[in-house]
This record gives C-alpha cells, sequence and structure tokens, in this order.
C-alpha cells in the first residue's frame, strides 16, 4: 500500500500503524480478523483518493450527497454551508444535483485521533453511497488532534474530519488568525480536506503540469492556492484572512479528470 502523507487511508486490515512526522501516516496489513474500523458499506472504505473521478465526474454517480454531523456547539455555520455548495458545484459534475445536511450527534469530550474519528463516523454515519448518488461524510468534532497541529484531515475515500473546537479558538478576530471568521476558516479547511477526496494533488487526480509539493505530501507548491499545505495547520493561519481558491494547476487536474 502506498504511503498518504497529511491525510488517513484506512482500509478493512488487520493492522494499523499510526507514524507522526509532518503528517499522519496509515500502512494497512492483511486482514484475518473483523476490522472494527470498517464501515458498513465496502465501497466507503476504500483509500483516499480512489473515488476522485466518481466523485468529479457524471460517469457513475450523476448526484452527490453530503452528510455533515457536528458534535454541539460546533454546528457549521450556514455561511460554511453554503460556500461548500457553491465550490462542490463549480468542480463536480453532478446534472442530478449536490445535497447537503447536516445533523447533530453527541459530543466526545475527548482528543480525536484518525482511529477515533474512524469510530465516531462508524457509529453514527448513515448516509452512503447507493444506486446514482455518492455520498460523502464529514464529521466536526468537539476535540484536539493532539499528535499534530492539524485543524482537519480527510481519510478514507469518502471520509473527512474538521476539529472543531479547534477552528473556533483560531478564528474570529484575535490573534495569528488575522482576523479570518469562523465561516471562513471552517470553508478553508473542509474545502481543503474535500479536494484530498477529489485527488488532489496527485492523490487520484494526475498532475497535469508539475505542481506537487513533495516535501509537504499531497500538497500544492502555490503558497497562495487552496491545496497549500498550510491552509490545514494552525502555524499557517497567519498568512490567510480570507479564503483561498485553487489555483490554475490544481483547477487542470480535476478537469482532467471529470470536474467541471
Amino acid at each position: 500500500m502506498p504511503i498518504f502523507e497529511r491525510e488517513v487511508i484506512l482500509v478493512p486490515m488487520k493492522q494499523l500503524l499510526v507514524i507522526v512526522l509532518i503528517s499522519v501516516f496509515f500502512f494497512s496489513c492483511k486482514q484475518e480478523q473483523p476490522d472494527p474500523y470498517a464501515l458498513p458499506d465496502s465501497y466507503s472504505n476504500q483509500s483516499l483518493g480512489k473515488s476522485a473521478n466518481d466523485l468529479l465526474s457524471d460517469t457513475k454517480y450523476t448526484a452527490l450527497n453530503v452528510q455533515i454531523q457536528y458534535m454541539p456547539g460546533y454546528a457549521p455555520d450556514s455561511q460554511a454551508v453554503s460556500n461548500l455548495s457553491a465550490f462542490l458545484n463549480s468542480v463536480c459534475n453532478k446534472p442530478a444535483g449536490i445535497m447537503i445536511n447536516t445533523m447533530e450527534i453527541p459530543g466526545s469530550g475527548d482528543s480525536i485521533t484518525p482511529l477515533k474519528a474512524a469510530l465516531i463516523e462508524k457509529k453514527y454515519r448513515t448516509a452512503y453511497t447507493s444506486g446514482t448518488t455518492i455520498s460523502v461524510y464529514v464529521l466536526i468534532t468537539d476535540g484536539y488532534d493532539t499528535s499534530v497541529t492539524t485543524l482537519g484531515f480527510a481519510f478514507r475515500n469518502t471520509s473527512v474530519c474538521l476539529l472543531g473546537k479547534d477552528i473556533s479558538d483560531h478564528s474570529g478576530n484575535t490573534g495569528s488568525t488575522g482576523g479570518i471568521t469562523r465561516a471562513a476558516l471552517t470553508t478553508s479547511v473542509l474545502d481543503h480536506e474535500i479536494c484530498h477526496l477529489l485527488g488532489l494533488v496527485d492523490l487520484g487526480s494526475p498532475v497535469q503540469t508539475a505542481h506537487r509539493d513533495v516535501a509537504h505530501g499531497f500538497h500544492c507548491t502555490n503558497t497562495s492556492c487552496l491545496m497549500h499545505y498550510a491552509i490545514e495547520l494552525h502555524k499557517g493561519l497567519g498568512a490567510y484572512t480570507k479564503i483561498p481558491v485553487l489555483d490554475s494547476n490544481c483547477l487542470h487536474d480535476l478537469r482532467a479528470n471529470g470536474g467541471r
């Protein structure tokens, strides 16, 4: 299995080895016993980036359903949901429409790791890919990821986790964020992680022009691009006061893989 930097791979395997460098890495090995992290839907247990073309194109799936589940106190701002809808409609070919549903789930009151996020998803996720509709899951938690200074991560082929408390603490009109609002920061991190599901950078949507930041995993070399690695890190917040957008290279990659 390949190693995925910063993002997380969860596949139905017996053993997962976590290595923390700049990013979180997951290896997988042969399954002999039931995997406690596996979802009931086999499609949603694939590696990160595997569904890039399915999410972007209308070849197999003509509709997209996004299920956002949040813990108490960390509901996504309506503006962030509206921004996500606009973003997905701008890059995904889904003629039957893109739906976004939100619902509250119980809080964890605990630090969040990718494995904990996977267990929460398994317990509460109800929307799965079926028929001509592909589904994406977004979890917004009330905890921190104590392993790295991150605001969110993508894991599996249709799963994303945002650290709601971290995002709330690092947004507003104070500190190193430069005054970025919670809605804007939520949008930035959410769009960034969704783009990893869409295969950026070189993670299922092959690069058309060299622009992958190899030193920082599957991110863009353009410091102004939504897919620059600093978007998802605490320490990178000072550079952003508004929502970044994808640069021409990232957009070209998405279009080449079936996107708009």
